[in-house]
């Protein structure tokens, strides 16, 4: 059940426009903490308890609106649509309409665009149970998109010490969705170091292998005999630097593992544990992917909360999704949502 404890509110900044900037900050009964911002649903401050019971704050992050609005590019901890994660050639067609987005991967559209929804300021709307909802307007032709899409994001943090996730969307037109959370991970603790040496299971069997702008081919591959197979735990160094074609695509790991499930039910999709602390975070998801991403592209050059500095695979991303360029995959899952339909979602972090 969801922590009674009613979120409270404290300022974070101001847009370049004036806008007031919110932060929220989700208690449970253990003293475990989240802090959530309005501007694009932002994960700021992620706490949990290790071995003895010392807390830490294991997401990556800034301290105030500022750093976020200065480093946009890694999203860190942000709310990611109207369609996360890539689409090749920054298009596809619905409905013999074809729809032109943004480039700003290459020749590819990533995480909707300059100014997806990780860049917008959310409505926030704090719960009785102690949750926190945002709600947010994506107006028709937004980032190339059609109709006008009404997405409201949850967030629970529970006395199981979960982050508990829950997204909606309706639209009035034919579009594509695909919403999930970019945060960042090291189970050490934000700027303790890289993350190889944590332990990671991921419940699939199989994963969508990428060309050379990391656009899935349509490709459901097996993982077995690659340094893709985390069904049992493996450090996330282990083979990391192996001679694999599809690592050197990637600078690493960056790909979507195909989850073994049918159906949307709530279920485990990637279990991560850290030996130095003991933190162990389980990944639940109703989705039907997840991306795991290892930080390759960062170089110590963002200092982060504390002045710390992020360097290269200095953290991990678990990102529940469906897969990438679905809307020009006709054999991935869809993710058409239709007027009258609603699109829903749950993805819950819980430490142990």
């Amino acid at each position: 059940m969801p922590a009674a404890t009613a979120a409270t509110q404290s300022g974070f900044g101001k847009m370049p426009d004036g806008a007031a900037i919110q932060l929220f900050t989700l208690t449970n009964q253990s003293g475990v903490q989240a802090k959530i911002t309005n501007y694009g649903g932002i994960v700021v401050s992620l706490t949990a308890p290790d071995r003895k019971g010392g807390m830490a704050d294991v997401v990556l992050g800034f301290d105030s609106l500022a750093g976020y609005l200065a480093n946009p590019g890694p999203h860190f901890g942000a709310l990611i649509g109207r369609y996360g994660n890539r689409i090749g050639h920054a298009r596809f067609s619905l409905n013999g309409v074809e729809y032109q987005i943004e480039k700003n991967n290459g020749a590819n559209s990533l995480h909707g665009g300059t100014q997806g929804f990780d860049k917008r300021v959310w409505t926030p709307r704090p719960l009785p149970d102690g949750g926190l909802a945002l709600s947010y307007l994506s107006k028709d032709g937004e980032g190339g998109y059609p109709g006008n899409l009404t997405v409201t994001v949850t967030y629970h943090l529970t006395d199981a010490n979960e982050l508990k996730i829950d997204y909606a969307a309706t639209t009035d037109k034919d579009t594509v969705v695909n919403l999930t959370n970019h945060a960042y991970f090291n189970l050490k603790g934000a700027g303790s170091g890289d993350v190889l040496g944590h332990q990671i299971t991921l419940n699939a069997d199989r994963f969508t292998p990428v060309d050379s702008g990391l656009i899935p081919t349509g490709e459901l591959r097996s993982v077995n005999g690659t340094p893709f197979d985390f069904r049992k735990a493996t450090a996330i160094g282990a083979r990391i630097e192996q001679n694999d074609e599809q690592l050197k695509l990637g600078n690493g790991y960056d790909h979507n593992w195909v989850l073994n499930k049918t159906g949307d039910a709530l279920s485990l999709a990637a279990r991560v544990e850290e030996p130095e602390s003991g933190r162990v975070l389980e990944v639940y998801t109703t989705q039907p992917g997840i991306q795991f991403y290892t930080a390759n592209s960062m170089d110590g050059s963002i200092k982060g909360k504390g002045g710390k500095t992020y360097g290269r695979r200095s953290a991990f991303c678990l990102e529940t999704q469906h897969f990438p360029d679905s809307p020009n995959k006709k054999d991935f899952p869809s993710t058409v949502l239709k007027p009258g339909q609603r699109f829903t979602s749950t993805t819950v972090y819980r430490f142990r």
